[in-house]
């Protein structure tokens, strides 16, 4: 590690976690490099709802990661695990981290970070991996999406939900969200969505059952609860449906399963964070691989809703937390 580097840097830690935890700023070590990892000197960082959950815990981390909050950053590579890495020394990269975001520095596996494209911020980095590689393992690797193919996306306006919609719309799905403001409808419509249902004012399923009455080939989950009925009656045959969170609850009520088996339907239930380093990095790789064009040329790229400073990382919470967002929000140390 090179010797310019501190021994000690800031972190951004949960005091009582829970309901009533507090977010500060406190002094940690740096950390301890693994092979096949490089340090990232941290410009900007990504909020997501994992670190929400985590914050009250509800989400530990697996054994082995940071207990630090957050999970995607981008920066400069100032150290490097491995001679073979060297080369990475002085670059801007962004990925998924296994835990430690919050924070001045943070370590990364090489596999799984990815050169900041050409024209990008560091900002736009740190907004892109969590949320396009959660919509990208969702769409095409355990959904197995294809052309022409139909998708509902529940929550389209949130940060993976207008990635989703960019991924499915550049490999020419059809595309129905749900919503729960005319704006964000509007917003949706803008980037791609071919349908935008408020779900305040309309049912999902009757408004699908009249507009696609062939069904719905996918969906994408991150409510559960009682949207899996309505979810069944306007799923395609052989269709899946994928639950990534359980903003609903946990509980089914009166799920009636003979709507699944009449349609050779799937139900999976998946999570990114958990999946091992392997996984990982062969699904940055393979987004990196179908999309490295297209954020080149910035066809598709994160939807930014908010910019906070390094002390406003509570009142970024306070802001995903009220549902009122569209896309992505972050906090830059720059």
């Amino acid at each position: 590690m090179a010797t310019t580097l501190p021994t000690i840097m800031q972190a951004v830690c949960v005091d009582s976690p829970g309901r009533d935890s507090q977010l500060r700023w406190q002094d940690c070590a740096l950390p301890k490099l693994k092979p096949g990892e490089v340090l990232l000197k941290v410009a900007a960082f990504g909020i997501n709802r994992a670190d929400l959950m985590q914050r009250q815990g509800l989400y530990p981390p697996p054994l082995g990661d940071s207990t630090i909050l957050g999970l995607e950053a981008a920066g400069i590579v100032v150290a490097v695990a491995d001679d073979n890495l060297s080369p990475l020394l002085g670059q801007a990269l962004f990925g998924l981290v296994n835990g430690g975001g919050y924070a001045d520095y943070v370590a990364i596996p090489a596999a799984q970070a990815m050169a900041v494209p050409e024209g990008w911020s560091l900002q736009q980095a740190a907004a892109t991996a969590e949320t396009f590689l959660t919509a990208y393992q969702l769409l095409f690797l355990l959904g197995e999406a294809t052309e022409g193919q139909r998708v509902l996306i529940h929550a389209g306006a949130s940060g993976v939900g207008t990635s989703a919609i960019q991924l499915a719309k550049a490999r020419q799905l059809q595309i129905a969200v749900t919503v729960g403001t005319a704006d964000k409808a509007a917003f949706c419509r803008q980037l791609g969505a071919d349908i935008a249902i408020n779900y305040r004012e309309q049912d999902f399923s009757e408004v699908l059952a009249a507009a696609w009455p062939e069904g719905v080939a996918l969906v994408l989950d991150p409510v559960a609860g009682s949207y899996l009925n309505s979810e069944a009656s306007v799923l395609a045959v052989d269709g899946k449906i994928i639950i990534y969170a359980m903003m609903g609850g946990r509980k089914i009520p009166e799920f009636d399963l003979s709507l699944l088996f009449k349609k050779r339907g799937q139900l999976l239930c998946s999570t990114l964070r958990n999946r091992d380093a392997a996984y990982k990095a062969e699904l940055t790789r393979r987004f990196h691989a179908d999309f490295a064009a297209d954020l080149a040329a910035k066809t598709i790229e994160p939807v930014i809703a908010a910019v906070f400073s390094r002390e406003e990382v509570e009142q970024a919470h306070q802001l995903l937390a009220s549902n009122q967002t569209i896309g992505k929000l972050l906090v830059t140390l720059e």
